[in-house]
């Protein structure tokens, strides 16, 4: 097995045991866009289930936003190699986001709203108790600024995160693994990643943030690793907990 390969279950393991995020009986839904990052995701967890003694169900679910442009079927050939069926649902989500109708906000806030109200209904239709979405470190960390400098309030994304009461828990596990691993790790699989299907894509804000911490991470090398220990370490609700067995690591080690 290669390195890569390697490093990627060992984080997204570390992932889903230190923060508990799935469990005997687990009905997990998994957000399956074309996109590197929940592809790769899919084939991660695929793959736990294969090594793990845990029993869960995985469903990935595809929302087509319409504009036409996704290769489906090449999305269901490879559910298929792994064992699994796609759910699909088609929309006009991307279209309308583009239209006069959404005057008041942008593209990219109306596809999300509209895309995430479609996959908790389906999660309640499949009795899906888990929700897996492919967020990653970079994701958190952008979303950290974004909240900062446009919202005005220090948070972020969660790695997991309870919603209606606890019936649903939305479980993000990438978020130890950065962006550029997620693209090696599609390459190296030749996953089949679909080209971005919307027109706004790379003009957004959260592009922006993207490029602003790139610039960081390139000045400093030790920028990433003190921004994500700045994160959850700050006690915040509204930011990450280390991973319990990262926190497990660091007190037996301060312990000698």
């Amino acid at each position: 097995m290669a390195y890569l390969e390697r490093q990627m279950i060992s984080l997204c393991g570390k992932a889903i045991h230190g923060w508990r995020m799935i469990a005997e009986g687990d009905k997990v839904a998994l957000g399956l866009s074309g996109g590197k990052d929940s592809l790769g995701l899919l084939w991660l967890l695929r793959e736990r289930m294969r090594r793990i003694p845990i029993e869960f169900e995985l469903t990935p679910m595809h929302i087509d936003m319409g504009f036409g442009n996704v290769d489906v079927a090449a999305l269901r050939r490879f559910c298929a190699e792994l064992g699994l069926d796609l759910l699909v649902f088609e929309s006009d989500f991307g279209p309308r986001a583009h239209s006069p109708e959404n005057r008041k906000n942008s593209p990219c806030f109306f596809c999300a709203l509209k895309r995430r109200a479609q996959m908790f209904k389906m999660c309640r239709e499949h009795g899906c108790n888990k929700l897996a979405l492919a967020h990653h470190q970079d994701d958190i960390f952008e979303t950290f600024l974004m909240n900062i400098l446009h919202a005005g309030n220090i948070s972020t994304m969660l790695p997991v995160q309870a919603l209606f009461r606890g019936e649903l828990k939305i479980i993000r596990p990438l978020s130890l693994i950065g962006a550029d691993q997620t693209r090696r790790f599609a390459q190296v699989k030749e996953l089949p990643v679909q080209p971005p299907c919307c027109p706004s894509a790379g003009q957004t804000t959260r592009a922006q943030a993207g490029r602003a911490l790139d610039g960081f991470f390139r000045d400093n090398k030790k920028s990433r690793a003190n921004l994500w220990r700045a994160l959850t370490h700050a006690g915040l609700a509204s930011l990450p907990a280390p991973p319990t067995t990262m926190r497990l690591g660091r007190k037996k080690s301060d312990s000698k």
